[in-house]
């Protein structure tokens, strides 16, 4: 559940501060108030595009900041699966916005935005003003189908896009076998030189490591062996400034009066073992500068080896590891075309093979779309009677067509509605108006909701293009769906707004010389006024106020008498 929205300096909207409540949270107000932009920074938070000029004029920064409180468990376990921990229940997305910039955080870690939008499709579904619109393509349909019936569906769909990318890779490479234009031959003479080459080379593992490392020592040896010698000679025994020549004269002086005390006895240990490391240490130095002499002849084999490799690098891979891989593809794939009829009868039957286990696959998939089709058209029917579609018919059509095999099946989905009585069921893409498809999408958001574990949705001017009783029923929709789930809704109807449990007005005025949009939640009094504004305009009668305060009384009536039924 959203428990509260903190908005700074987005827009008009200088700092806002929402406290939500459990049920149906209503927002209404004048027309260009910013009721738009309660969405806009809500969407922000969860991830979505910001607009170049959103900061608020001579403010650096804005801030939209979400507080979910989380107690579902199996959401509770998918946010700790992603890494955010809910032990206090609460969920805390934030996104600071700056010139040229946003930083997003969940519970004070920053996030990307990919996991931010990922953790929101858990906690809250936002049906934005014209979202309905997207029921006009058929795609979306298949979607909203496969979201019903995803628990069924969801091993089966990602099994199938494995066997598909399969099948695609199997289907392309028995094309190219069978293109009459392909000539084998040539094919077979630049594999064999390719082959030739690689083989040639001899290339043994971790060569290149070895070779460059030698390599560099060459080329830098001067250097070295300055140093080396250097090394040598101060940590030696041959000269007199020798750190060995001098450790060995205070060892003697040490050893000459250890007997006298212990702890001189064991300083004396102690320089010993550091003349014993010195002594080691002198001769393997001693021993590095003796491999230290290089010939032209060595520099140039080295130079020339690691130039053979580099070049293979170039061609086969940015390793030793690829180059030998390239090898093995390209031995098998002479080994394929040095027997081309015997290839192409393999390649199509594991062609064949695949496919058949595509449409078994795309069946099994089918037969649990047609099932769902069946449970939600029938749920969407009685829902869009609930919204004043009295006698309307609506059906998912799921026409299967074994040639059209895709990652996503063979299935066209498809919505099926007649409106009006004796009129023929027809495509909705064809027939439904604006008003009707937002009904539709309400409906189906309706009865998607009762599928899922997301406790939020805000619904933005659900209600376009309804009034009247069909505006009093889509009311009624809204609030018996906030009994099993939080909804803010944006709303212009004074039905929708007089079953709300919590309604907040949205206005705009002047503040400081500056335009601001400002928030506030009415009290009764407050609502039978804002309710009276909503039908009447501009002028507000005593009797507009009597209907608005009639009209909340009775919301109040059919909530009451729901509770009493629960």
């Amino acid at each position: 559940m959203l428990i509260s929205l903190h908005v700074k300096n987005i827009a008009l909207l200088s700092e806002v501060e929402l406290e939500l409540e459990d049920g149906f949270n209503v927002l209404s107000g004048e027309t260009g108030a910013g009721k738009s932009l309660i969405i806009d920074a809500v969407n922000f938070a969860l991830g979505s595009r910001v607009p170049k000029n959103i900061l608020r004029e001579d403010e650096e920064q804005a801030l939209s900041e979400l507080t979910f409180l989380v107690k579902d468990k199996a959401v509770k376990d998918r946010l700790l699966e992603l890494g955010i921990d809910t032990e206090q229940d609460e969920v805390v997305i934030a996104r600071k916005i700056t010139r040229g910039r946003s930083i997003s955080r969940i519970n004070g870690e920053t996030v990307p935005i990919s996991t931010v939008k990922e953790i929101a499709s858990y906690l809250i579904d936002i049906h934005g003003q014209h979202e309905h619109q997207s029921l006009l393509y058929k795609q979306k349909h298949r979607e909203i189908l496969d979201s019903y019936c995803m628990d069924d569906l969801k091993d089966l769909l990602l099994t199938l896009k494995n066997e598909y990318r399969e099948y695609t890779e199997k289907k392309r490479e028995l094309e190219e076998a069978l293109d009459d234009n392909r000539d084998i031959d040539k094919e077979i003479n630049f594999l064999e030189y390719e082959i030739n080459e690689i083989k040639n080379a001899a290339i043994r593992e971790n060569e290149d490591e070895e070779l460059e490392l030698r390599y560099r020592r060459m080329l830098n040896s001067k250097k070295i062996m300055e140093a080396v010698s250097n090394a040598h000679r101060s940590s030696g025994y041959d000269e007199d400034d020798g750190a060995g020549v001098s450790i060995g004269r205070a060892l003697r002086s040490l050893n000459q009066v250890s007997s006298f005390d212990k702890e001189l006895e064991d300083l004396s240990l102690m320089l010993s073992d550091i003349d014993g490391l010195l002594n080691d240490f002198n001769r393997a130095i001693a021993d590095y500068e003796s491999g230290l002499e290089y010939s032209d002849e060595e520099y140039a084999e080295c130079e020339e080896r690691l130039n053979i490799i580099n070049k293979l690098k170039s061609k086969y891979g940015d390793s030793i590891d690829k180059i030998n891989k390239a090898l093995e593809e390209r031995e098998e794939k002479l080994e394929k075309l040095s027997d081309h009829d015997n290839y192409v009868r393999n390649l199509t039957e594991e062609t064949e093979k695949i496919r058949a286990r595509l449409t078994k696959l795309c069946g099994k998939i089918s037969d649990i779309r047609k099932k769902g089709a069946k449970e939600l058209g029938k749920e969407i029917k009685n829902g869009l009677k609930d919204l004043n579609f009295l006698d309307a018919e609506f059906e998912i059509s799921v026409v299967s067509d074994e040639e059209k095999i895709t990652s996503l099946g063979y299935d066209d989905v498809e919505f099926m509605i007649s409106t009006n009585p004796g009129e023929r069921i027809k495509s909705l893409i064809q027939v439904a108006s604006g008003g009707e498809l937002s009904r539709i999408m309400l409906a189906l958001k309706s009865s998607l909701a009762t599928r899922d574990n997301v406790e939020t949705l805000i619904f933005d001017e659900i209600d376009s293009g309804i009034s009247g009783r069909t505006a009093q029923m889509v009311s009624q929709k809204l609030a018996l769906l906030a009994r099993t789930h939080q909804v803010l809704c944006i709303t212009h109807l004074p039905q929708i707004a007089s079953m709300a449990d919590a309604h907040f007005e949205i206005s705009k005025g002047v503040k400081n010389n500056r335009t601001e949009t400002t928030v506030s939640r009415l009290s009764r009094g407050d609502i039978v006024n804002e309710l009276a504004r909503m039908l009447s305009g501009a002028e507000i009668t005593d009797a507009v106020l009597a209907s608005a305060k009639e009209m909340k009384e009775l919301a109040d009536r059919v909530k009451g008498e729901w509770s009493n039924n629960k």
